[in-house]
């Protein structure tokens, strides 16, 4: 029998670790003498030692590995287990491959002089929102304020809650001089009724979507537009749809610096 402590410098496992391992029952020792609490251990059990060592390199948790070590496993749903976290692991390096990529953009971005604030990209899931809205071929991108105004009177004839949800849809497939396809988007409550000009639906989520806030005018989105594609086309990625406008912080003037807007493009990954 050996002492815990000759059982830790035999396993290269610490007392404390040792006593962890005790507590969660993965490995309790082969004898605690009942007068002074000490805890004995024999050399065999190095070998479930070992294969606890070898699954928790592995990546597994501790309960995992709990499930692991059950006598009762059938090799079958250990096989399961096994190829399971082999598709996590994967998983893991697909997404550690694109974070390598895109600190390596940021770098090149740097090293081109621009600023880490026009590259602050981040890609998240964009979740469904109700709202009304009107869609049509505008003179020009400012033109759509005009179509909020519209839907703003009619919220408040239909003495509707006001919303802070404002959202350009942009549908045409690249940047155009005029007859802009353009969409005003405005949340509504569940008692908002549409009418021929006010279409309402539930605008889609997005499972992934590239987004940059831009903290200035409209006037001034040109180039954080430009960051945002480039950082898109750069990072294995593709847009899949209409990009919005999501305005945090605005107003019909074009050129106030104190505006902040969100730029949304829904993407994939692009299969390598």
């Amino acid at each position: 029998m050996l002492k815990i402590g000759d059982f830790s410098k035999l396993s290269r496992v610490s007392v404390k670790t040792l006593r962890h391992y005790d507590r969660l029952g993965l490995l309790e020792p082969a004898q605690v003498d009942a007068n002074t609490g000490y805890r004995f251990y024999t050399a065999s059990q190095l070998f479930r030692l070992n294969r606890i060592l070898a699954f928790k390199n592995l990546g597994f948790s501790l309960d995992k590995i709990a499930q692991l070590l059950d006598e009762n496993l059938s090799a079958d749903a250990l096989r399961g287990m096994l190829r399971l976290r082999q598709t996590e692991l994967e998983q893991t390096l697909r997404d550690e491959q694109a974070r390598l990529t895109r600190v390596a953009t940021y770098i090149h971005h740097l090293e081109q002089g621009n600023t880490m604030a026009s590259i602050d990209v981040v890609i998240k899931a964009v979740e469904p929102v109700r709202v009304a809205s009107i869609r049509e071929t505008l003179p020009n991108y400012a033109g759509v304020g005009e179509l909020f105004g519209e839907i703003e009177a009619a919220i408040a004839q239909q003495k509707q809650p006001s919303s802070c949800t404002y959202i350009s849809i942009w549908h045409d497939e690249g940047y155009t001089e005029k007859d802009v396809d353009g969409e005003a988007a405005l949340g509504v409550s569940q008692s908002f009724v549409g009418n021929d000009r006010i279409n309402v639906y539930e605008l889609p989520s997005w499972e992934a979507c590239a987004c940059l806030v831009h903290r200035g005018a409209y006037s001034a989105m040109m180039e954080p537009y430009s960051n945002l594609i480039s950082w898109i086309e750069s990072n294995g990625y593709r847009i899949i749809g209409p990009n919005r406008e999501v305005y945090v912080v605005g107003g019909p003037e074009q050129d106030n610096d104190s505006y902040i807007t969100e730029i949304q493009f829904p993407v994939e990954a692009i299969a390598s």
